[in-house]
């Protein structure tokens, strides 16, 4: 028997102990969740969610017609706050979700990965995918890892370009650390593999929600019921982020 999202748990957490950029980070409120994915679909492989962000400045939707540009209604203010997770008296700031089985059996598809990891096993691909999502999370305040344009501004894109290449380097630089290997022996395997060779490596051990449930949406309070059922109006959510 294998607990998939423990044995993650163990990784990371060796992992933020061993790669000095990601050193900051404190595993005990960071929970790792499995959510189903399947192999033969697109879709990532795993996302880090924030719920550690301080509620929103009061905003409100508002609706436009489409020919004239005339404002025609709009919403009472609400304001948007992160969900609050615990783990017994621990509270949680990250989520982060790895899709089962797709995370496993995921292999070095895209060219970037085929181009930084070419002579090394399939495996490191995981690898890649776990320090991606730790990276994710931003050291100087709540919320994902801002990126930096070269004028100084903040991109809303949340890949800069050294992303990709800043996560390759942790990854070697963690393997360079002499790690011992039952910690990511693990990953060498498929689904099909863990199934084999840990008998029943999925259930009950490893829970996988519908994608409906512990993703980190923002709530709105109060909740509100729009007046157009499709949406089609829907031009503009006004709400400031307080931590920008």
């Amino acid at each position: 028997m294998i607990n998939y999202t423990e044995r993650l748990s163990a990784l990371m957490s060796d992992i933020v102990e061993r790669v000095p950029a990601l050193s900051f980070q404190d595993m005990a409120r960071v929970l790792v969740f499995a959510r189903a994915g399947r192999a033969d679909t697109e879709g990532p492989y795993a996302t880090c969610h924030c719920v550690c962000l301080p509620p929103s400045e009061p905003g409100y939707y508002y609706w436009r017609d489409r020919a004239t540009g005339e404002l025609t209604r709009r919403s009472e203010w609400f304001v948007t706050k992160s969900p609050v997770v615990r783990i017994g008296t621990t509270p949680i700031d990250y989520m982060v979700s790895f899709a089962l089985p797709r995370f496993c059996d995921q292999r070095r598809v895209s060219a970037r990965k085929r181009a930084h990891y070419t002579g090394h096993p399939d495996w490191m691909s995981k690898l890649d995918t776990i320090v991606h999502e730790l990276y994710h999370i931003d050291p100087a305040r709540p919320g994902i890892r801002r990126i930096e344009r070269a004028d100084g501004t903040y991109s809303a894109n949340c890949h800069g370009p050294t992303f990709f290449e800043d996560v390759v380097e942790m990854v070697n630089q963690y393997l360079a650390t002499d790690p011992d290997s039952e910690l990511f022996d693990f990953l060498k395997y498929d689904f099909a593999g863990l199934t084999s060779s840990y008998d029943e490596a999925i259930p009950p051990q490893v829970a996988i929600f519908r994608s409906a449930h512990l993703l980190a949406c923002r709530q709105v309070e109060p909740e509100l019921q729009s007046g157009d059922s499709l949406g089609s109006y829907l031009r503009h959510l006004l709400v400031k982020d307080p931590a920008s």
